[in-house]
Order: C-alpha cells, then sequence, then structure tokens
C-alpha cells in the first residue's frame, strides 16, 4: 500500500443558519475553501489531478457540484471530479475514495472536501401537481429513511436505550462550548480556519460558539423533538453552513513538489448498526479499527468524535472509555457547528491541529451517519 499524506487542511469559519454564509451556496463555500486551501501550500490548482467532493443538500446545485467548483478554481478540464453523498459521513468517504485510486496509481495529487448550505437547502414538492412542499435539509438531511423519524428523535432513543441523562448532556454541551472557546482565544484555529473579511470586520472563528453558556441557561431549554424528551437546541448541534478541504498526496508527488506532510492517512473502517439508534454507530467502528489494527483507545494521542448530538457523543465516551483531555480538544460540533458533508474533512482538519497542540502523533476520527452507519480512521504524525 502507498502512504498518502495529507499536505494542507483548511475550512471556512462555521456560520449559523441564516449567518455570515446566507447569500452563499454549498458550491460558493466550495470554491472558497479549495482557493485558500491551495494557495496556503502555494500550489496551482492546475496541479491537482482530480477533485472528491462530498454534499447532501444539492437539489438546486445543478450537476455534479464538484466538477462545478474544480472548475471554477483554475483545475484543468482534463481533471476528475465526482461529488458524493453519505449524508455526514461524506467528506470522510471522499477521503477514503481519493485515498484508494492514489493507491492504485489513477491519481497522485487530489483535493477532498466537502461543502454545504443548510440556510440555502431548497423547498420542493414530492408529486408532479406541485403539492405537499417540503424542505429540503429536513426530508433528505435530518430524517431517518426507515423510520421517518427527525435525528432529534434517533438521539432521544440512544439517550433512553444507553441511560444518557439530561443533565449529562448538557453538562457535555458547555464543555464543548468551553473548550472551543478555549482555543479560539489560544490562537489554536489559525492554521485551520480561513480568515473572512466582513465590511471592517475579519472572521476567524466559527458562528455558533457560546463560550457564555451555563447549565441553569442550558437547563430551561425545553426539548425540540419530543414532550418530555431529553434532546434540546442546547445539546445539539447548530444547523451551520460552510465548507472543508484537504490536499492529498503520494509520497513521489511530496517530494516533486517539496510539500510538507500535516498527516499520513491510517487504518479506515465503516460499520453500521439500528438506523433508529443511529449515533450510537461509531462505537462499532471504532471497536472494529481497534481489533483491526491491535490497538486500545488509549494508543491514541487525539480523539475526534462528531457531535450531532450530546446524547450519543456521552455514550460513546463512556461506553469506549475515551480520556477527557484526548476527547474532541478544541470542542465538537456542538460548539463549532455542523454543516453535514463538510464535517468529516473538518474533523480531520481539527484532529491535526489538535496533535499538533499536544505533541501527538496519532488521531482517531470518527462519525455517526443518518442511516445507522459510521466511519473511523486513523491520521498519524510519525514522519
Amino acid at each position: 500500500m502507498k502512504d498518502i499524506f495529507v499536505v494542507a487542511a483548511k475550512r471556512t469559519p462555521f456560520g449559523r443558519y441564516n449567518g455570515i454564509w446566507s447569500s452563499q451556496n454549498a458550491i460558493e463555500l466550495g470554491q472558497l475553501a479549495l482557493t485558500e486551501t491551495l494557495k496556503s501550500i502555494e500550489l496551482d490548482a492546475n496541479e491537482l489531478d482530480a477533485l472528491v467532493m462530498g454534499n447532501v443538500l444539492g437539489v438546486t446545485l445543478g450537476q455534479n457540484m464538484a466538477r462545478q467548483v474544480a472548475l471554477g478554481v483554475g483545475m484543468r478540464k482534463t481533471s476528475s471530479s465526482v461529488t458524493i453523498n453519505e449524508v455526514c459521513g461524506s467528506s470522510l468517504k471522499a477521503l477514503r475514495l481519493a485515498q484508494g485510486q492514489m493507491e492504485l496509481g489513477d491519481f497522485k495529487l487530489v483535493a477532498v472536501g466537502g461543502a454545504e448550505s443548510m440556510t440555502n437547502a431548497a423547498y420542493f414538492s414530492s408529486d408532479k401537481n406541485g403539492q405537499n412542499i417540503q424542505s429540503e435539509m429536513i426530508a433528505n438531511g435530518l430524517t431517518d429513511a426507515f423510520s421517518k423519524m427527525h435525528m432529534g428523535l434517533t438521539a432521544e432513543q440512544v439517550a433512553h436505550k444507553y441511560h444518557v441523562l439530561r443533565k449529562q448532556m448538557d453538562e457535555y454541551s458547555i464543555s464543548s462550548h468551553q473548550k472551543a472557546a478555549s482555543a479560539m482565544h489560544q490562537g489554536l484555529f489559525n492554521d485551520e480556519i480561513i480568515p473572512i473579511k466582513r465590511g471592517k470586520q475579519i472572521i476567524t472563528h466559527d458562528e455558533n460558539i457560546r463560550e457564555n453558556t451555563n447549565l441553569a441557561a442550558l437547563s430551561k431549554l425545553k426539548p425540540a423533538f419530543k414532550e418530555n424528551g431529553l434532546i434540546t437546541a442546547g445539546n445539539s448541534s447548530p444547523l451551520s453552513d460552510g465548507a472543508s478541504m484537504v490536499i492529498l498526496a503520494t509520497a513521489d508527488k511530496v517530494k516533486e513538489l517539496n510539500l510538507q506532510p500535516l498527516a499520513r492517512l491510517g487504518a479506515y473502517v465503516e460499520s453500521g448498526n439500528d438506523p433508529s439508534y443511529m449515533g450510537y454507530a461509531p462505537y462499532y467502528a471504532v471497536q472494529k479499527l481497534l481489533k483491526q489494527n491491535d490497538r486500545q483507545v488509549n494508543d491514541y494521542d487525539v480523539i475526534e468524535v462528531n457531535e450531532a448530538f450530546a446524547a450519543p457523543s456521552v455514550a460513546l465516551a463512556r461506553d469506549l472509555a475515551i480520556p477527557t483531555d484526548k476527547l474532541n480538544i478544541l470542542g465538537g460540533a456542538i460548539a463549532l457547528g455542523h454543516p453535514l458533508a463538510a464535517t468529516g474533512t473538518r474533523l480531520v482538519s481539527s484532529a491535526i491541529t489538535a496533535m499538533k497542540y499536544v505533541n501527538g502523533y496519532r488521531a482517531l476520527v470518527t462519525l455517526c451517519i443518518g442511516g445507522g452507519q459510521a466511519i473511523a480512521c486513523e491520521l498519524i504524525r510519525d514522519f
């Protein structure tokens, strides 16, 4: 197997719903992220062999948004582009698909990422007479295709089955915001986030971070999805807009272009569980990864777990025995935001940032996926 290296990792600040990115669609966000990622390593778009991107809410975007992003930033017309949809796992799956083609010798330098505008998701009619108008975001992004439950209700089921208390969820959410706020003030996101100019203001952090949130405030929030339920807006990831991007290179290309590796791609697995308990699926993916590689959780210096909801995050941290000081060191999606397809490669960039911060050399990245699936993978800094 060929070594495949991450040589650049950037993302936009993640904006809240109807926030800083309300006037940009996913294609524009993807173009911004890719342009700035290339600039960060002084690489011309013409050097790229391919672009693999994730996107979930694409009803109004036209054919193959990745191709539109690629040509929009100046990639060669002879380059390859593909858009994939594995819901929240889209950009991590894109990473794996790119890695596979690079190992087979198809490509040597590939951009991989995801972009999502939840603000600009379309409304559509499910019949030819224009009746029964639905939200694309709700129907295709946030509703389980099997049970027809909102993702928030699957989190309620996880909380009930795995005995997670409301107070535990709220405390977890506060911790996510506190970690993110601390990282922001320390400038830890500086190498990761693309600064955006808005008038006289330069935005350098995610819009959803609430550094002053507290247990008293969160405990007053009403259940969002079920009467007498446990899941609230405060212990869920917010609707968000944004894009993230990484550049992958083979060892030969690293040497040829004098690139500086940030991490090497390690092991990768996918797994699944009952879609009605979607958020708990990473438990099985992580266990599979550990068994496959004869590792323990403590073998990792950094562990990035997506925080679609606090309920499964609490259960996963407990049941996988993840050390608190290794888990989502910079905060997670509850604080940073969760623009569906952009989150996978955001986790990669955050894992790289966190490894630098703790001087670590091995990270585990995992996330849950609508439909009851999960991905777990490794990033390694051993060079």
